[in-house]
């Protein structure tokens, strides 16, 4: 549905150590990082870039998951790496039946998620 999203932040290093570790049991890893920017995404296809700044947010990215164990992943490796909890995986039946989502703060305040959709 987009092709990127820019977030600013106020530690680029946290962040960088944050998302480095969330988003990796999502299959997402750093694909570019120079000129005070990071680039997150698939082999080749940064979609969720980082710059140092005044934070614009709070604000809420959710992130596609293949299946619940990896929303599980993402939320367990989100914490240590300096997320907050914001919502322990689980369904989240007031959305969709199958909704199975995971919620962490960032170290900048945003909302970030990981969502299953499918029936397990």
């Amino acid at each position: 549905m987009f092709d990127h999203i820019m977030l600013k932040v106020k530690d680029l290093n946290s962040s960088k150590r944050f998302y480095t570790a969330a988003l990796a049991p999502l299959g997402f890893s750093v694909q570019y990082d120079a000129d005070g920017m990071l680039g997150f995404g698939p082999k080749d296809a940064p979609a969720l870039w980082l710059a140092k700044g005044e934070p614009n947010g709070p604000v809420h990215v959710a992130f596609a998951a293949k299946n619940r164990a990896a929303v599980k992943a993402f939320y367990d490796a989100a914490l240590p790496a300096g997320g907050k909890d914001n919502g322990k995986p689980g369904l989240r039946p007031e959305y969709h039946a199958n909704y199975y989502g995971g919620f962490v703060k960032d170290p900048d305040g945003n909302n970030i998620e990981a969502v299953s959709h499918k029936e397990e």
